[in-house]
């Protein structure tokens, strides 16, 4: 039973950690003028651009974050 609460908890750590970091990536696209580099009316395609990129990037940096936190987590094993 442990083994699958921790598989769950693992999950969940990891889903948010996705959901956050795409946030972040999204609230920090838009402070960009990315606008201008699009053509005048293409409202549709400069936000599919932002969630585009906003996913890339997050997914990047939380894949980031949740290996060095399974590192974190193995380094006592070198000392035991």
């Amino acid at each position: 039973m442990g083994l699958y609460v921790e598989a769950g908890q693992q999950a969940i750590v990891n889903v948010l950690a996705y959901i956050i970091f795409i946030g972040i990536a999204l609230y920090t696209l838009q402070g960009l003028r990315i606008e201008q580099l699009f053509k005048k009316g293409k409202t549709f395609q400069i936000q599919l651009f932002y969630i585009l990129t906003s996913i890339v990037i997050g997914s990047v940096v939380a894949d980031f974050f949740l290996n060095f936190l399974s590192w974190s987590q193995t380094i006592p094993y070198i000392f035991s």
